[in-house]
């Protein structure tokens, strides 16, 4: 309160609050986001004994057109963590898919692109987002895709990808996150795949239901032709949607790199 004045709120996650607020020292409007301490101390207990940089080291590290930009972390007085970003001037991507919303047309293939984008960089700077989703992307006035939730971002080493960490949204799990095997970067891609599913579709790829029946669904059954929810689908469309999501790692797009080569090559009117 000494320092900001928070002008109302703009979101809220299962682990934080996020206000739109005014920083007294600069005269910046910012995106204050406030994380839960409680439930924050439970999530970094799945780490006991490694070194995990918290989600504003993390955010700090990440500089790119697509990730939102962060300007400061710490703690409040509170003793709760909190990260100081870049307001976006945009709509979640989950908010243009829900509406079904004219916005989408002619730009799928550009915002998956650039999402790739977001992610490729992430990779290569040694991290994992491990909640990639339509919810935490957002695209602006301007077109620009940006990744807004690094909550659940962890380092890009073997110490973090032993099996049994299941973090994530439940729809968008890879199968080796569901089965509790050793993972990788793959996991993000999966995640991408079903977000691209679910941008060309307006619809998931398995039934939505109770999160052990979709669970279930991801790790046996085939995912739904995307041609049930979209007939107007072109084959090439219907074949990268189908091999984004491919239930065996090895058969999915390798790269967020390799994703966005493919997604560019379908037609741009999608």
């Amino acid at each position: 309160g000494k320092r900001f004045e928070l002008l109302g709120r703009t979101g809220q996650g299962s682990m934080s609050k996020v206000w739109r607020a005014r920083d007294k020292q600069t005269g910046k409007t910012v995106c204050l986001k406030v994380l839960d301490k409680a439930k924050t101390i439970a999530f970094e207990a799945r780490f006991k004994g490694l070194k995990k940089p918290s989600e504003g080291e993390i955010s700090m590290l990440l500089k790119h057109r697509n990730i939102v930009q962060t300007f400061e972390h710490g703690w409040t007085t509170d003793k709760e963590p909190y990260v100081i970003m870049e307001l976006v001037d945009g709509v979640g991507l989950n908010f243009l898919i829900e509406t079904k919303h004219k916005q989408l047309d002619g730009n799928r293939v550009n915002y998956l692109a650039q999402y790739a984008n977001g992610i490729e960089f992430m990779h290569r700077a040694g991290y994992l987002h491990r909640d990639i989703c339509p919810r935490n992307v957002m695209v602006t006035s301007a077109g620009i895709v940006k990744i807004i939730d690094l909550g659940l971002a962890v380092p890009y080493k073997p110490a973090f990808c032993k099996p049994g960490n299941r973090t994530g949204t439940t729809m968008y799990l890879a199968p080796e996150l569901l089965k509790r095997t050793t993972t990788d970067h793959r996991v993000d891609l999966f995640a991408l795949g079903v977000t691209a599913y679910e941008t060309f579709t307006g619809d998931m790829p398995w039934e939505r239901g109770a999160s052990q029946e979709v669970m279930r669904a991801i790790i046996n059954n085939e995912p739904r032709d995307p041609r049930e929810l979209r007939p107007d689908l072109d084959d090439d469309v219907v074949a990268f949607l189908l091999k984004a999501i491919d239930r065996e790692a090895k058969q999915r797009f390798q790269t967020p790199g390799e994703f966005r080569d493919a997604i560019q090559k379908l037609s741009p009117e999608w």
